[in-house]
Order: C-alpha cells, then sequence, then structure tokens
C-alpha cells in the first residue's frame, strides 16, 4: 500500500514537472539542451535550400535569438532542431510544445492572440497583388469574374474580399497547398491573380524562370505586421526573445540582414528581391512592440 502511495505521489510530481514545463520554455529548453525551430519550406523569410538546410531572413533573426537564449541560460551546447511548418499547422504545433520559436512568416492578429503569442514585430508587410504583366489587370476592380489563388490557411484573401474596394467585385477563390503552389497556379495560368504579402510575391517572382513575365499591381489591401510566433502565457521566455530582437534592432544586425536579403542576391539562384526597407517597418523598430494588424491603420 505504502509503495502504492509513494509511486502515485512521483508520478503526480512527475506530471507537475512536466507541466511546469510546459509552460516554461526556457526550464524546457535548459533541460533538454534542446531548441526547436519551426521553418517553412517556401516563405520570402524563411525557406529551404534542400537537404535538411533552411535559410533566410527570419532564420537569421531566430538564429541570433537561439544564441542569445544560449547565452542566456549559460550553455556550452545547445542543439537547434527544425521543424518544417505549414500555414495550416504552424498555430497548433507552437500551442502542443513541438516548436519552440515558428521563424516564418506569420501575421499578428487579434484571432492568433487567443492561441498564441508574438514576440515584437520584425517586418510590417504591405498584401499585395501579383498577376501575369500581360494580363491587362491593374487593380481590384479587375478581378471581376477572375480566379484569385492565395495560399491555404492564410488571411489574404479574407483581405482582400473585406477591402472596401471590392465591393461588388465576384471572383472565384482557388487555394495553394504553400506559397510555391498558389506562385504555380498563376505560372500555369489556372489562376488570374495570386494575392499575398509582398514580400512572397516579390520573392516568387524573382525566383520564377521569366521575372518580365509578372508585376505586382493594385491597391496595398492591407498592413500586416508579421513576428515570431511563440507560445502564449510564458513572460519569461517571450521577454527573452523580445530582448534579443530589440539588441538586433539597437545593434544594426537586423538592418544588415534586411540588406541581406531584400538587396542583394541570394540562395539558390542567386537573384536579387530588390524590397528596400519600408516606412512601416522603420517605425516598428523605432518602436518596438507586439501590436496585432488590428491595431494598425486601415488601408
Amino acid at each position: 500500500m505504502k509503495k502504492q502511495v509513494f509511486a502515485l505521489a512521483v508520478a503526480a510530481l512527475a506530471a507537475g514537472s512536466a507541466f511546469a514545463q510546459a509552460n516554461d520554455t526556457l526550464a524546457k529548453i535548459k533541460a533538454s539542451g534542446v531548441v526547436t525551430q519551426g521553418v517553412r519550406e517556401s516563405s520570402g523569410l524563411s525557406y529551404t535550400l534542400g537537404n535538411g538546410q533552411y535559410t533566410g531572413f527570419h532564420y537569421d533573426v531566430c538564429t541570433n535569438i537561439i544564441k542569445d537564449i544560449q547565452k542566456q541560460l549559460g550553455l556550452a551546447k545547445l542543439e537547434t532542431k527544425y521543424q518544417p511548418v505549414t500555414s495550416q499547422n504552424r498555430v497548433p504545433l507552437v500551442q502542443n510544445g513541438t516548436v519552440d520559436l515558428e521563424c516564418g512568416s506569420t501575421t499578428n492578429n487579434a484571432a492568433r492572440q487567443k492561441d498564441v503569442a508574438f514576440a515584437v514585430t520584425t517586418y510590417v508587410e504591405e498584401v499585395r497583388i501579383a498577376v501575369k504583366a500581360n494580363s491587362g489587370i491593374n487593380s481590384i476592380k479587375d478581378l471581376n469574374g477572375k480566379t484569385v489563388a492565395t495560399t491555404t490557411g492564410t488571411t489574404s484573401v479574407q483581405t482582400l474580399r473585406k477591402n472596401e474596394r471590392a465591393g461588388g467585385i465576384d471572383f472565384k477563390e482557388l487555394y495553394g497547398k504553400d506559397h510555391s503552389d498558389s506562385f504555380l497556379l498563376l505560372e500555369s495560368g489556372r489562376a488570374d491573380a495570386f494575392v499575398m504579402d509582398g514580400s512572397i510575391l516579390a520573392s516568387n517572382i524573382a525566383k520564377s524562370k521569366s521575372p518580365a513575365d509578372y508585376k505586382i499591381v493594385g491597391e496595398v489591401l492591407s498592413v500586416e505586421p508579421i513576428a515570431i510566433m511563440i507560445r502564449k502565457d510564458d513572460p519569461a521566455f517571450k521577454k527573452a526573445v523580445d530582448d534579443s530582437i530589440k539588441a538586433q534592432i539597437k545593434s544594426g544586425e537586423l538592418a544588415k540582414l534586411w540588406d541581406k536579403w531584400f538587396l542583394k542576391p541570394i540562395p539558390p539562384a542567386n537573384v536579387t528581391i530588390n524590397l528596400p526597407l519600408s516606412d512601416a517597418t522603420k517605425a516598428a523598430w523605432a518602436n518596438p512592440n507586439d501590436k496585432p494588424m488590428e491595431e494598425y491603420a486601415k488601408k
């Protein structure tokens, strides 16, 4: 009987410890010596080079964050595991503890803040429309009767439908499983337009077989803060991530990474996206914050 009571106490203690670590990412990382970074296969801010290698603007930002966490925890070694995520599974994989830092290109909005938390904004995105250069489409009104592609699990077509200029515009929606699949819908003619973050559109166009065949047109559909996604209700981990990003802003490291990824040739094809730092992103860096998109001025 005593053995049973002792076993139950040990089990309760173990369960309590596991629960505590699930809500304390720094403790989990310190105990395991491992941090799991969520990465994307074909995002403009994080993408694969094949053979399990990932790269991109947010990949580099997170690499610096992980170095700072290792220093904070006093770990001689910290292993990084990479977990590919998609637009559909990124939130649940952060919620259930599979991913510690999601370093793709996720919009910080009020709905997602009910399930996860976001670090301070690293990039302010403008949602735009990409079309074939010879399509004759130059604005939202030209999408009437057309087929519009976007990526499953993203907010872009919802944003398009909510735009005041979209009133009375009737278009068919088509969803790609990821951003490269959505661009393929445009490239192959199955869609007339691809609505998505401007950086993702610019990146896919730059990497296409014939970049001159495409253009980004029309009104800015919305302004969206993009941020590193982390688990909710873990203030110590959020502070560690926020402090690292603020230090990268202050030291000029974030500006150097912007030049590296948006103004210089990037792998694998050595193409230049040529996307200057916007005034909206400069403002976010000047006053670091984790405001959701709903608090940004409507466009």
